[in-house]
């Protein structure tokens, strides 16, 4: 079998790895600035990275672009087993990673109302790599199919049972990452997974997932990816009247950019990076930062209630992995639990960083999403 192109198309960057068949990553990259002036960046596994500027006015020409960097670097892409593709929104009828066909291709389409900010460009990554690649298998692995196990109790808006509210529940975001943590937790923990673990994947998005015998119960974000906690630019929760006003008053689509791209820790504390928030020292960056931790443990509750309880606890995620200020906060804050870290592990990033003997375990684990899509595309492809 040959090796696995993984793709993470936005709307205007397509990020990509490549992986040989033991799942070892050999190449990334990205292409930026798409449609403007653009970049195309490719490192090898030994850290040499080349970087240049390259005219890409669409997507199919950035990808184009990057089937040259990897051709160039010795890959023959006749010779990869197949590609792999972040897409967010599965739908209700997309619940696992799978194969692309027409019909699949469709679906995808469909769910683009569910999630235009996203799967459009998802979309358009697949449609260029056909019309490229005609002949190499492609799969699909969604955002949203992990959740797929959460019970409708916790899907279903209080909403009335009308059909065209169908489709207006909790999805949930983040799954590819919540299930590689689960996978990398399973090689690395001596106990195995934990039967109740609460993960957190913290970044500039940010979610909380309830994972019970291996399998999300709940979770925090909802119908799309502001639900939940306070993030990099989303305001997390927040009141329907309120949104109602606020769309009153700017319109709607001020109102969305508002609530998806202006709020959260950039609201709060002018900034949206956490790192620069801890640098900045004013009275606005750390109440950003409190309330990014306070939301983050009261959303924790919610997830412990909805497992029955706690027994280990996983950060991933940029913030989860490299933070130690925000992590001691949200640990202190569940420490009537039994949670407790060792000072010095934490504050040196360590895979295990909760104290000697305590009854909490607490890892941090590298979010590998891109490894995870590899996987699964592996696994289908065989």
């Amino acid at each position: 079998m040959g090796g696995i192109l993984v793709l993470n198309s936005g709307s205007s960057s397509i990020k990509f790895a490549l992986f040989d068949e033991s799942l070892d990553e050999t190449l990334s990259g990205s292409a930026t600035e798409i449609g403007g002036a653009s970049d195309l960046k490719i490192s090898s596994k030994d850290l040499v990275t080349k970087e240049a500027s390259a005219d890409l006015p669409d997507h199919a020409a950035a990808l184009r672009a990057i089937l040259n960097a990897v051709q160039t670097e010795g890959v023959d892409i006749a010779n990869l087993a197949g590609a792999g593709h972040r897409v967010v929104h599965g739908g209700s009828v997309l619940q696992a990673a799978i194969r692309v066909d027409g019909q699949v291709i469709a679906e995808i389409e469909r769910c683009s109302d569910l999630a235009p900010l996203h799967n459009p460009h998802n979309l358009a990554a697949i449609m260029a790599l056909r019309d490229l690649a005609p002949d190499l298998v492609q799969v699909a692995c969604f955002d949203t199919a992990f959740h797929a196990s959460n019970p409708e109790v916790a899907r279903r808006y209080a909403l009335p049972d009308w059909p065209e509210m169908e489709t207006l529940r909790r999805y949930g975001f983040h799954g590819i990452s919540y299930q590689g943590l689960i996978k990398k937790l399973a090689d690395v923990s001596e106990t195995g997974v934990p039967n109740r673990l609460l993960a957190f994947h913290l970044g500039n998005g940010a979610s909380l997932c309830a994972i019970k015998s291996g399998q999300s119960v709940a979770t925090t974000m909802g119908y799309s990816p502001l639900e939940g906690l306070t993030m990099g630019t989303r305001t997390g929760n927040i009141d329907g009247n309120l949104v109602l006003r606020l769309a009153e008053e700017n319109g709607i689509e001020d109102t969305k950019e508002l609530l998806n791209k202006k709020s959260g820790l950039l609201g709060l504390g002018g900034l949206s990076d956490m790192r620069t928030l801890h640098a900045a020292e004013t009275d606005a960056s750390r109440f950003a930062v409190e309330h990014f931790c306070y939301w983050a443990v009261r959303h924790a509750g919610s997830m412990i209630a909805a497992m029955g309880g706690l027994d280990g606890i996983a950060f991933t995620g940029g913030i989860g992995e490299n933070d130690a200020v925000v992590r001691q906060k949200i640990i202190s804050g569940l420490r009537f639990l039994g949670a407790t870290c060792d000072p010095q592990s934490n504050d040196s990033n360590r895979s295990r960083i909760d104290v000697s003997g305590s009854t909490v375990p607490i890892w941090i684990v590298k979010a590998e999403e891109e490894k995870t899509i590899a996987a699964e595309t592996q696994k289908l492809i065989a």
